[in-house]
């Protein structure tokens, strides 16, 4: 592995955090009404997209994300 897969590991992991929190987010908002909600769930989808895409070139690399 050289430095530019390390660095695409590690700003994958970090877009995965991001997906998580923002997916936990929707949960939060649920009481402030559908507005809050749409935008939470709109914001999560970004980041889950962005993750993949990630994901995605790793993969092209031949770099195993699950170890």
């Amino acid at each position: 592995m050289n430095q530019a897969h390390a660095e695409l590991i590690a700003t994958y992991k970090r877009s995965q955090a991001d997906a998580a929190h923002k997916l936990s987010l929707i949960k939060l908002v649920n009481a402030k009404g559908p507005k809050a909600i749409q935008a939470a769930v709109d914001t999560a989808a970004k980041a889950v997209k962005r993750r993949d895409s990630f994901a995605s070139k790793l993969a092209k690399l031949g770099v195993d994300i699950n170890s």
